[in-house]
């Protein structure tokens, strides 16, 4: 595929109409956020290493570009967001909180799925002529805004965003950006690619890895601060859920792998939903696992059923499992070897739901 050597970012395909595509090309993105003076800058809830990464690198390119930035998120966060935040402001909302977001522009990163934004939703709907979305998922809610910049090609939302990045601090490449915003990209890039390791990566994923690297960025620094500050109960978690981990024949024997965590095990070891991170990538070291999966139970609000959360990922190779199709039928989706949903089930039910949706997707059973 053709590339732009400036940003060496693939030739970009733009779309209208109510497809999950691109609708704007990463010049006018930038165009529209430099013809702002207030941009609300948000993420999906519970926000990682790339929607954080995301948020800070454009807020800070938006800073350089002399607009104010504001970034809103709901949490949880990670414990590490106030170490990359450093001195820029970010607001943490709560579950039930609805923020205004009444800057000239709202740039949604890394979702463009209602579902992830049910706490900014009320300042979004009706505004898709206000909002911005710059995301790498393969598919979202179009409604929501009517300018977007979607490439599923792209490891992370930060690689998406680099050369608008770029185009806002008036430099030619992300090799030349200012350390503030090459940093917090780079954040984005490696967590969302598991440290350069997962089948997302391209030739144009490494480049752009090398060029913020060139602008200053210390990895070395930066995984020690994400990846090296875990909590006991982390590990106590995890023991906990390695003791319900169950195996499942789906295609071949022991090919399916789910483990379940209860409210009880989070209460009972101290750790938070965030401390699950990385536990289905876990089981892909086991040679016959294809897919796995970690349902996590939540708490009931007063009225509401339940619902379970579920993490899928799945290896790469002529056996692989779409775990965004899987997580598709149980109303989630994100990428192909790597997906989430929350459907409104209690846990056990959740867990069947889930066997079945793997089964319908591996084998076209849909008996």
């Amino acid at each position: 595929m053709p590339t732009d050597r400036t940003t060496d970012a693939p030739t970009e395909v733009l779309r209208s109409g109510g497809e999950w595509a691109s609708t704007v090309s990463s010049d006018a993105a930038a165009d529209a956020l430099r013809k702002a003076r207030v941009i609300d800058v948000t993420t999906h809830t519970k926000p990682d290493g790339d929607a954080l990464g995301s948020s800070l690198g454009l807020a800070r390119a938006l800073e350089h570009a002399g607009r104010t930035a504001r970034v809103t998120v709901a949490g949880p966060t990670p414990r590490w967001m106030a170490q990359i935040a450093g001195k820029t402001q970010v607001r943490v909302v709560g579950q039930d909180t609805h923020p205004a977001l009444d800057g000239d522009l709202i740039a949604v990163v890394d979702t463009g799925s209602w579902s992830q934004l049910a706490e900014v939703k009320p300042a979004l709907v009706g505004h898709a002529a206000r909002v911005l979305i710059v995301d790498h998922h393969l598919h979202g809610d179009p409604e929501i805004a009517d300018r977007r910049v979607v490439d599923a090609r792209c490891a992370s939302t930060t690689q998406v965003l680099a050369p608008i990045c770029a185009r806002l601090c008036g430099v030619e490449s992300p090799a030349k950006l200012p350390l503030d915003v090459a940093e917090p990209l780079y954040l984005g890039l490696a967590t969302d690619t598991g440290w350069l390791r997962y089948s997302s990566v391209t030739p144009a994923t490494l480049r752009l890895a090398a060029d913020l690297l060139e602008a200053g960025v210390d990895h070395t620094r930066l995984y020690r601060m994400i990846e090296q500050q875990d909590v006991p109960g982390r590990w106590a978690l995890l023991g906990r859920a390695l003791g319900s981990l169950s195996l499942h024949r789906v295609r071949a024997a022991d090919d399916a792998a789910i483990m379940t965590l209860s409210l009880v095990d989070f209460a009972a070891t101290g750790a938070g939903s965030e401390d699950t991170s990385g536990f289905a990538d876990m089981l892909l070291t086991v040679a016959s696992v294809e897919v796995s999966c970690v349902l996590c139970e939540t708490p009931q609000r007063p009225g509401e059923p339940p619902m379970t959360k579920i993490s899928a990922r799945s290896k790469p190779g002529p056996l692989a499992v779409d775990v965004n199709s899987v997580c598709k039928r149980l109303l989630g989706g994100g990428h192909a070897r790597a997906a989430g949903a929350k459907p409104k089930l209690a846990l056990a039910d959740a867990k069947a739901a889930l066997l079945k949706a793997l089964r319908e997707e591996m084998t076209g059973d849909r008996a």
